[in-house]
């Protein structure tokens, strides 16, 4: 395996950068060259992303040192397999979302849309920082660029109830950082003098003690993004964000950034054998296990679409975790690939959420009775995210529960695949009801004029400028599950 100096990574993370004084310069004078700069920095940043695979699929890894600090502590960057597979998701669904958004956007005749795509293409490059980081340090650093570059999008209605979320979020992720995850940063390069990634393991060769136990769960907790109850009640407050915002940065940027992390420190700070040596892994297994049955448990009590996406989300971003923890090839590829397969088919549900909310006004699923008919192409969409959610196949999640299955018999777990199974129930059970009701029940007409529209459709149209986006994604949920090729490949190539 060759390293190759490159400023490749560096460019990937600034070109969304680079787009921002573009976009708050043209501003809501020329809204149109303004979101032509959003999509224009998306294109290139994929393509920059895209031209570093070939070297990644052969073995390579690339690197670029942007600032030395101190001996161990410099802002770096590495691109290996893992970090290719986030930064690929990411850069490519900013491209479908902006789209998304500016349909989102200008049908509801948001507010405030510069500083919109502003702090969004930030965002963005926050993401891509964090996936392309080389050591804990750089990857704190564009974590909390991360945090503070979304405040203003969750707060983005500037309601009450929104002040209130982006408040809550903005607390629980910076006092969580500040604390527990600075605290296991600073143990890390105290023990081994430097933070750098490493192939097998930073700690591969070091002796297992109950302090670096314990750091473990510094960083679990910590890494507050990955929403690992206790520390996951941000995330349904941040729900009041526009749904662009809900479909990007909570199915995709911001939550995928907290259970990236985890990898990073599970694969390459910890390592398969020292989280072996300190029963790490059936321990963290057991703590998300929990976390992915309650989840899914309250997820199915939320009649509002969103809330109920929010705890899917949190049921959801577990399954990553599990499979990593159980430290077996079939179980750690299942994990890593299902940071992919989850990607593409929870920020469908949200693009359908975001869509029944322009075209309708409807949030509740009590409320979406019969729709099916008048919004088809929304509601087929949510159908097929719903199954990969399930773990139907051919959709993607199945590739995902299935490698995660083989990975718990691997690892001779029987309550984790008893998990899997259950939480499989639970995941048909608050989803499958949804797509019944919008095409299957029956429609009770209320005789009070007052209730007149409570469930009439008839003036309800699909904005094309919200589907298409949502129907692609769907289509590449369903293409990746029959294909896995891409992301199995790299996945493989992380746990070699």
């Amino acid at each position: 395996m060759q390293t190759i100096l490159s400023m490749k990574p560096m460019l990937a993370v600034l070109t969304s950068l680079l787009a921002v004084p573009l976009i708050l310069a043209t501003g809501e004078k020329r809204p149109n060259l303004r979101e032509f700069w959003s999509v224009l920095a998306g294109v290139i940043k994929f393509s920059i992303v895209l031209s570093m695979a070939p070297l990644i699929f052969s073995g390579h890894t690339i690197e670029y040192t942007l600032i030395s600090f101190y001996d161990g502590i410099d802002i770096k960057f590495r691109v290996d397999a893992l970090g290719l597979i986030f930064a690929t998701i990411s850069s490519f669904l900013w491209i479908v979302t902006t789209f998304y958004s500016i349909g989102y956007m200008r049908s509801g005749k948001e507010h405030a849309q510069t500083r919109f795509y502003t702090c969004f293409a930030i965002s963005l490059s926050a993401t891509v920082g964090v996936a392309f980081s080389a050591n804990l340090i750089t990857l704190f650093v564009f974590y909390e660029i991360l945090s503070l570059a979304t405040v203003p999008l969750v707060g983005h209605k500037e309601t009450p109830e929104a002040q209130e979320g982006a408040k809550k979020y903005f607390l629980y992720l910076l006092s969580l950082s500040k604390t527990l995850l600075l605290s296991g940063i600073i143990i890390i390069y105290m023990v081994t003098g430097t933070t750098d990634f490493q192939s097998h393991g930073l700690l591969q060769h070091m002796q297992g003690t109950p302090l670096l136990f314990v750091t473990f769960f510094l960083f679990l907790f910590g890494f507050a993004k990955a929403a690992i109850m206790p520390v996951h009640n941000w995330l349904p407050s941040a729900m009041v964000a526009p749904t662009p915002v809900s479909a990007l940065l909570h199915a995709v940027a911001v939550v995928k950034v907290g259970v990236f992390s985890i990898l990073r420190v599970v694969f390459h700070i910890y390592g398969v054998g020292m989280m072996g040596n300190l029963n790490l892994g059936i321990t963290t297994a057991y703590i998300v296990s929990f976390t992915i049955v309650m989840g899914s448990v309250i997820a199915l009590s939320k009649d509002n679409l969103k809330a109920r996406l929010a705890y899917s989300t949190i049921s959801q971003l577990s399954y990553v975790i599990l499979g990593a923890v159980l430290l077996t090839p079939a179980g750690m590829a299942g994990g890593i690939v299902h940071i992919a397969n989850h990607a593409f088919s929870k920020i469908t549900l949200f693009f359908c959420a975001g869509s029944l909310y322009t075209a309708a006004h409807k949030t509740e699923i009590s409320q979406l009775t019969n729709i099916g008919k008048k919004m088809p192409w929304t509601m087929t969409a949510f159908f097929i995210a719903s199954l990969s959610m399930i773990g139907v196949p051919p959709a993607a999640g199945f590739v995902s529960k299935w490698y995660l299955a083989l990975g718990a018999i691997e690892a001779n777990q029987i309550p984790v695949l008893m998990v899997l199974l259950a939480s499989t129930v639970l995941n048909a059970a608050y989803f499958l009801p949804i797509t019944y009701k919008a095409f299957f029940q029956k429609e009770d007409i209320p005789s009070l004029p007052d209730h007149q529209d409570f469930h009439h459709h008839e003036e309800i149209k699909e904005n094309p400028m919200v589907v298409i986006p949502l129907v692609l994604t769907a289509i590449i949920s369903l293409i990746i599950g029959i294909f896995p090729v891409y992301f199995l490949t790299l996945a493989q190539e992380v746990i070699r």
